[in-house]
């Protein structure tokens, strides 16, 4: 069977330009043109804000440790569900891919039926004066569960591959479980392990759903930068609103583009 004609590839590239400008382009032009509509010193000063700083902070330590948690429980996991068949395999695969496919708002909404004042657990945190809802730590679990499948599925198919004979190999010459790991199975996935990482840190800079519900949205303690915007955004502070916005886009545009550069460095190394 013929592939399509020259004509009908001229439509489909100018119709997948065309989508990919309107849907992905032109949003992030109208945010940058919005936050630099009083100028750039505006935008700058509404960076600087206390209660800006304080989010873009609060962003930045939880992503930190969401990432740091997220590889080492996604390779653990990568690991175990392709090296081992067990019992419950497919259902621990289910499970990790499980809030890809979970509503984050209901995951927020999870963390407080079980910490939260009212919650399973919240009489004994009360009374030992620990408070995970509307505070850190119930922003970095929300953020912990959003994220935990990232790095996981992007090694996943990548190890599968790989089977275990270089493994056992490494295993009868006497290296240790960490070793080889370490000697072994990463070095072949590198790629896949920094792509996981990569669109961790993405998915944890943006989320809003479940730490909205969990947070509490107290400006300058609770509020991570998309909250931050929609509080800015509320209050008719529509200039510092898109100041926060193009930030958060830049930072993901990075994060894209650090995510590209890499896999052609990888590419080409292995060509």
């Amino acid at each position: 069977m013929g592939g399509p004609s020259r004509g009908g590839n001229a439509v489909l590239v100018a119709g997948t330009y065309l989508t990919v400008l309107a849907v992905l382009v032109l949003p992030v032009l109208l945010v940058m043109v919005e936050a630099l509509r009083a100028g750039l010193g505006a935008a700058w000063r509404s960076l600087l804000d206390p209660d800006a700083l304080s989010a873009i902070r609060l962003t930045l330590e939880v992503t930190l440790v969401a990432v740091i948690v997220n590889t080492f429980g996604g390779v653990m996991a990568a690991w175990l569900v392709t090296k081992y068949r067990f019992r419950g395999r497919a259902t621990l695969v289910a499970l990790i891919e499980l809030p890809i496919s979970v509503s984050p708002v209901i995951a927020g909404l999870v963390w407080l039926l079980l910490f939260g004042r009212q919650g399973w657990w919240g009489d004994w945190l009360d009374r030992h004066h620990i408070q995970i809802a509307f505070a850190t730590p119930g922003i970095l679990l929300a953020t912990l569960f959003v994220t935990f499948p990232y790095v996981a599925r992007t090694l996943m198919p990548l190890m599968e591959q790989q089977g275990r004979e270089a493994e056992e190999a490494a295993f009868l010459l006497g290296a240790g479980f960490w070793r080889t790991l370490w000697r072994v199975t990463l070095p072949d996935a590198r790629w896949a392990l920094l792509s996981g990482i990569l669109l961790t840190t993405a998915r944890a800079i943006g989320e809003f759903g479940a730490v909205s519900v969990v947070s509490g949205h107290i400006p300058g303690l609770t509020e991570t930068m998309p909250l931050h915007i929609e509080t800015l955004y509320n209050g008719y502070q529509t200039v510092a609103a898109f100041a926060m916005a193009a930030l958060l886009a830049l930072i993901a545009m990075a994060t894209v583009l650090l995510r590209s550069f890499l896999e052609h460095d990888f590419r080409k190394a292995s060509s």
